[in-house]
């Protein structure tokens, strides 16, 4: 009897097992599901660019010479007018000195023409006046003697020669005055050797002035290529400055994110060195031409306010772009998309009374782990994320929490982040 009862109580234990596995295996699997509702959506763009000031210059000296003095070290800033380099100068000195006192000489000879040159000419001018009325006189005394015998006829050649003579030497005084007067040639040659006393001074001077190599303009130096002592030479870059001015951010951003980007659009940027000290930006400017050999367009960025110190020229920096917002919009995580037929529609499955349903949805604004839904979805409807389900099969939805950027687990995020991150080229 108690046999019978074991083996009673065994069999109901088997009825009660196999209609348990039959309940579990016919029970709708569990999905996770998201209920859809409003919220903000970001989009950004990642990618890296380098700190660029407007223009820089390398700037050498004009003279060949030996360095005295070096004044500005590596990342000082200097201002215009501030000498950089200073080349020695005796030699140069020397010379100048040589042309001024040229050019004193010059300036007394002309002051000399104008004074005393023009006194000594009108009285040699007056002497000779004086000469010729005297040969004329004695001319006609001769001429009268010899008519009444007393005089040779050579007498009277004599005399004719010496008004010759008079008349000449008083042309020739008459010249010498005219030659110093203020049009004349000997005050036009004094005054052309004295311009060109005057040009060679300024020649010197100039030369003399190279000798310091000066800063064009505000500017920081980036690089120091002389030490005192060195001989340099004309055509060889000393330092190399950039000039003040805004700075810019430049980069090279795939040409596949071109539509997403446009002149306006707010960034943050942060250098891999100070990560927690970001600073604002903003799309200064995009180049009309992409470059055909990495595919990429030049993107530039200014800075919104003044940048923080430990910015460096050439300084690799991480850059996010904001380039699309909805302060409200239906959101749906990435992965609950099935497929997508274009940029503009997909579908996806949506719990409805214990079964996936399969809905066509038109798609807008993508992020890296979410996408808005503008039609297909009502507000409040749960949308199933993963399995491997087909339309129409049971389903137990699961709600599962989800907001945008932060559902995905970080190595997801990561490869999904490494589709919309451009390396720039060094």
């Amino acid at each position: 009897m108690l046999k019978r009862h074991w083996l009673w109580g065994a069999g109901a234990a088997v009825l009660v097992a196999v209609a348990v596995v039959a309940v579990l295996m016919l029970r709708p699997p569990e999905v996770d599901a998201f209920t859809v509702e409003p919220a903000p959506l970001v989009r950004t763009l990642q990618f890296s660019a380098r700190v660029a000031t407007l223009s820089r210059v390398s700037i050498g000296a004009t003279l060949t010479g030996r360095v005295a003095r070096v004044s500005a070290r590596e990342g000082a800033q200097v201002h215009r007018g501030d000498v950089l380099v200073q080349l020695e100068t005796a030699e140069l000195q020397a010379a100048a000195a040589q042309v001024r006192a040229a050019e004193r000489l010059a300036e007394a000879r002309l002051a000399g023409l104008r004074s005393t040159g023009r006194t000594a000419a009108n009285a040699a001018l007056l002497q000779a006046q004086a000469t010729v009325r005297a040969a004329e006189a004695d001319l006609e005394r001769t001429q009268q003697l010899v008519t009444q015998g007393f005089l040779s006829a050579a007498r009277l050649d004599e005399a004719r020669r010496a008004v010759e003579v008079a008349r000449a030497q008083q042309t020739g005084a008459a010249a010498q005055t005219r030659a110093n007067e203020d049009s004349g040639t000997d005050i036009a040659q004094a005054q052309a050797q004295l311009t060109q006393a005057h040009a060679a001074t300024w020649a010197a001077q100039e030369r003399l002035s190279q000798a310091a190599v000066l800063a064009p303009t505000d500017a920081r130096v980036l690089t120091r290529n002389v030490e005192p002592g060195q001989i340099v030479q004309p055509g060889v870059a000393l330092m190399s400055l950039a000039l003040a001015g805004p700075t810019q951010l430049v980069a090279q951003v795939d040409e596949r994110f071109l539509d997403q980007l446009q002149p306006g659009q707010k960034a943050m940027v942060v250098a891999d060195a100070f990560a927690g000290q970001p600073f604002a930006a903003r799309v200064l400017s995009i180049a009309p031409a992409v470059d055909a050999q990495r595919g990429a367009i030049e993107v530039k960025l200014a800075l919104i306010s003044e940048g923080p110190a430990f910015l460096r020229e050439d300084m690799t920096l991480s850059v996010e772009v904001a380039t699309g917002q909805r302060e409200r919009a239906l959101v749906l995580p990435l992965r609950a998309l099935r497929d997508s037929v274009s940029a503009g529609d997909g579908s996806v499955l949506v719990a409805q009374d214990g079964r996936a349903q399969a809905r066509q949805v038109r798609l807008g604004l993508r992020t890296l782990d979410a996408v808005e839904v503008l039609d297909g979805i009502r507000e409040g409807e749960a949308v199933l994320l993963g399995g491997q389900l087909q339309d129409g099969g049971r389903v137990r939805p699961r709600a599962v929490a989800w907001k945008p950027g932060s559902a995905a687990p970080a190595a997801s995020r990561a490869d999904a982040a490494s589709a919309l991150t451009n390396a720039v080229a060094r």
